[in-house]
């Protein structure tokens, strides 16, 4: 079976750049910012995505590129060959985290359409609500909350039962660019808010003593949620990648144009919080509580909340689509079974799941009045994540033969790339490990 593959590079970028930049960088990066001091947080957060992101992304870029198959099929076919591959494993994982954060991701896009509809029916009519009042009476609501969650399902089934070009690329290809023009918009009217100065101020003077133990954890696994590493999303995107194209040049374009809209993102979120509520975001419900009443109290409030959530929405989508590609393109390797059947199969899998943190209410108040949300975001993103990212960096140093690593990243065209090899195997190989291991005593160490 012929492999699908990307029709144009511009298409790949919009795609790459598309699930990298998801509602992780307007919803979670300026609340997990906000928990963790702000400009030396961010200082972190782009040296972290250039030593260690990018690395992994060129990683997970090759393997799917040179294997010709989604992560759970590339990491089987990895040295020892399958069905003995000790590293197919990891695969398996990184589709499992990918279903699950889906999921959660789902429920979280809802409450994002929520109040999008919200803005668009107060712009037409006036009818008047309050955020606080309408996000409570949503998460309240199981059934509401799955309702939500299936319509943003469904319209990302849709967009990938059309397959690679005609689907992701095509869709996302589109949503980008107006993704695009709305921040631009976004940024220009925040930036003219008073609170645009401490804004700004907070988010690039770094205050190193702000900093806390777990707040590398907290790094580490924003810049893998937010460059969609350690899901197998590059591997499944990797695959579809032409063999004229140098993947080392790719991953780094991306990381640029990634870690630069994270930053935009806390231009954007960062003034209207603090003229909302007088302070940081630090809680992921704040976004959806003080946000809402504050723009709707600006002149032109009702469509400037409704350009604003549809911002976030077009961000969440194209992230949505991403993540059930991956569970798609490997349904398809593995099961062998056409993409029709493998999208409507993952979609179903992926509502059923989003049971679970879509009754979080009640499941909360039998936690001690823990928020599930939170609490899953912390297990998958800031603890699972980086150690299944750095598993599928050891899965290529030691599972890709040295000849296929140095033919995948060398281009005797590109002199620097011949350089830079022997600094990507010493990050991969030591960087990677050492960095997430480290992080993670912290983490322990500020537990007790």
């Amino acid at each position: 079976m012929t492999r699908a593959g990307w029709k144009t590079r511009f298409g790949f970028y919009m795609a790459a750049v598309g699930s990298a930049f998801g509602l992780g960088n307007l919803w979670r990066f300026p609340y997990v910012v906000g928990e963790n001091g702000g400009g030396a947080f961010v200082l972190l957060y782009v040296f972290l995505a250039l030593v260690m992101g990018l690395p992994l992304l060129i990683g997970e870029l090759m393997l799917g590129k040179i294997k010709r198959r989604s992560v759970m099929m590339a990491t089987s076919l990895l040295e020892p060959a399958a069905p003995r591959s000790p590293y197919r494993w990891v695969g398996r994982l990184s589709v499992l985290l990918s279903l699950v954060v889906l999921s959660y991701y789902a429920v979280i896009s809802g409450w994002v359409l929520h109040f999008l509809v919200q803005f668009m029916i107060e712009g037409l009519s006036r009818f008047g609500f309050e955020s606080q009042i309408t996000l409570g009476a949503l998460t309240s609501n199981g059934l509401l909350q799955m309702g939500l969650a299936s319509v943003h399902l469904i319209v990302s089934i849709v967009i990938v039962l059309k397959g690679v070009q005609e689907g992701l690329e095509k869709w996302v290809g589109a949503l980008m660019p107006a993704f695009a023009i709305l921040m631009a918009v976004l940024v220009v009217k925040t930036l003219s808010l008073p609170s645009a100065g401490d804004a700004i101020r907070f988010l690039f003077y770094p205050d190193f003593s702000k900093l806390t133990l777990q707040s590398l954890l907290f790094a580490i696994g924003h810049v893998c949620f937010t460059l969609s590493v350690g899901f197998g999303t590059m591997v499944t995107f990797g695959s579809y990648l032409s063999d004229k194209e140098h993947v080392p040049t790719a991953a780094f374009r991306i990381t640029i144009l990634d870690t630069v809209l994270s930053l935009v993102a806390g231009l954007v979120i960062f003034p209207v919080a603090l003229s909302a509520s007088h302070q940081t975001l630090q809680d992921p419900g704040l976004l959806f509580e003080s946000l809402p009443s504050f723009l709707l109290s600006l002149p032109g409030g009702p469509w400037f909340g409704a350009m604003f959530f549809l911002c976030l929405y077009l961000a969440s989508l194209s992230a949505s689509i991403g993540l059930l590609e991956v569970i798609v393109s490997n349904t398809m390797d593995w099961k062998k079974v056409p993409r029709t059947r493998a999208t409507w199969t993952s979609g179903a899998l992926v509502l059923g799941l989003a049971m679970i943190p879509s009754f979080s209410s009640h499941l909360a108040q039998a936690s001690r009045g823990s928020r599930v949300l939170e609490t899953l975001d912390f297990v998958l993103i800031n603890l699972c994540l980086p150690l299944i990212a750095a598993a599928l960096a050891y899965a290529v140093m030691h599972g890709l033969p040295k000849s296929e690593r140095e033919r995948g990243f060398v281009d005797q065209d590109l002199v620097e790339s011949v350089s830079m090899y022997p600094y990507w195997v010493g990050a991969m190989k030591w960087v990677v490990p050492l960095t997430v291991g480290f992080a993670l005593l912290l983490q322990v160490a500020s537990w007790f």
